[in-house]
């Protein structure tokens, strides 16, 4: 796919509203807005356009769904404002999208998917300057097209964005109101009255103002460095049977992570004395809604409800461990968020300390002989469902460079549909080189022919 020698050339820039009119109004972040710092995050999606659509016509569709779509997910027509506190609050102002309508000379196969960070990062997934979401869409040499989103993650996690997602593309296709209708009712993540929490959510968030200044790199070996792999389902699998014992089955994510973990713990050398590891939690399903005593599903809610557990792991203990007993590990992690206490706890300590900002502590942690990656699960990743009218994406990722040094992995469903996974990665280059040197059976590098489109487009 090699070449990054290629041009992009913006053909239209605008600003894409709502369809219908709104009155101006306030939403406030909830508690668990409040623990992102102001960071974005990108989805993309790539079309071979085998029906030979005029590309003009497309991006037409793209934005008058874009703009139907907004009628319900209208945060992300808003702007972010700060209130006298310095807090963050949205404004639904129907402000708009940031939409660019561009063009490219290098053809789909030849655009190297497995470095993205030299690839997509601010060329096809564009940098968003104002406004909650900015949007580009990318007619490529061959026909095809790339659609590529970023969002505030103040606003929305990935969960939200799956669900403006799939709306957009349903409403594309005129298919009706089949998408999940999303809910802004904050009262139901309300801090409790009195304010309770668990001392242990003190070790895993930590005030912005408490933490030290970000270490310097050392070498070019500690800078973060972007890349997408494919796994194959029998490798998977595999890793899944190591990390099972007793009859005791641990998830695919959970089996994942802990070989992730043990190969860079395995490869690590003696300066490094622990290796963390930190896994993205939902509380949707733990959190049963409180709305006036009365239950309310969180399953339509609009938001972040993320965790962000971790373990810490001695790199002798890691390397030693079989990985059945650091898949223990893992689960134990996600078992001790994964509750409806957890979160409550995590929404009233937000309170007690607000309006000071605050993050996940694994995601500040620098001393010198620790070193942290996050894994989160892309597994509900909308890909296949990301038809516009003229078919499936030939391929899909999240794009998610943060600024942090803890590095990121996110695992996502290949279009294979063979069970295989896409697997995004943004971590320290030396950690990079230890998984393609000891994982590499694992850890397959996209090329053309995996992603069907060495021929064609």
């Amino acid at each position: 796919m090699g070449s990054c020698g290629f041009s992009i050339i913006v053909k239209r820039r605008e600003v894409v509203a709502a369809v219908l009119p709104m009155q101006e109004h306030w939403l406030p972040m909830s508690n668990l807005d409040l623990l992102l710092p102001p960071i974005d995050f990108g989805v993309f999606f790539c079309y071979k356009n085998e029906q030979n659509i005029s590309p003009e016509n497309m991006v037409i569709v793209i934005k008058k769904a874009l703009a139907e779509t907004l009628v319900s997910f209208y945060p992300f027509a808003g702007e972010i404002v700060q209130n006298r506190l310095g807090e963050p609050e949205l404004l639904c102002n129907n402000r708009g999208v940031d939409f660019v309508h561009a063009s490219s000379d290098i053809e789909l196969k030849d655009v190297d998917l497995q470095h993205p960070d030299i690839s997509i990062h601010g060329k096809f997934v564009p940098f968003k300057k104002q406004g909650v979401l900015s949007i580009q869409v990318t007619e490529v040499k061959c026909g095809g097209l790339l659609i590529a989103c970023t969002f505030d993650h103040r606003v929305a996690d990935a969960y939200s964005a799956n669900m403006f997602l799939t709306a957009w593309a349903e409403i594309a296709q005129a298919k009706g109101a089949t998408h999940t209708a999303p809910s802004f009712r904050r009262s139901m993540l309300n801090p409790r009255r009195p304010s309770t929490y668990d001392a242990s959510i003190d070790d895993l968030y930590v005030l912005i103002s408490s933490l030290p200044p970000p270490k310097e790199l050392k070498t070019s070996d500690d800078r973060p460095v972007t890349r997408i792999y494919y796994v194959e389902a029998k490798e998977i699998a595999r890793l899944q049977s190591m990390a099972s014992y007793h009859g005791v089955k641990r998830t695919k994510l959970e089996s994942f992570s802990a070989f992730l973990w043990k190969t860079i713990a395995k490869g690590s050398h003696n300066e490094v004395k622990k290796i963390n590891l930190g896994i993205v939690v939902d509380g949707r399903k733990g959190l049963k809604g409180r709305v006036e005593d009365n239950l309310v599903s969180m399953q339509n809610y609009f938001g972040n409800v993320l965790s962000i557990p971790y373990a810490e792991g001695s790199v002798c203990d890691l390397k030693e461990m079989a990985l059945e007993g650091v898949a223990e590990m893992v689960h134990a992690c996600i078992e001790g968020a994964n509750k409806e206490d957890h979160f409550l706890g995590l929404i009233d300590w937000v309170e007690l300390h607000r309006p000071q900002p605050a993050l996940a502590k694994i995601c500040g942690k620098n001393s010198d002989d620790e070193e942290a990656i996050v894994v989160s699960s892309g597994l509900r990743f909308p890909a296949s469902a990301m038809n516009f009218g003229w078919g499936m994406p030939d391929f899909g990722s999240y794009h998610f460079p943060w600024c942090v040094q803890t590095g990121y992995v996110m695992p996502m469903p290949s279009l294979s549909g063979e069970g295989d996974w896409i697997v995004y990665m943004h971590i320290m280059k030396k950690h990079l080189d230890i998984v393609e040197s000891e994982a590499s059976h694992v850890f397959r590098p996209l090329n053309p022919s995996y992603l069907k489109m060495d021929k064609g487009c």
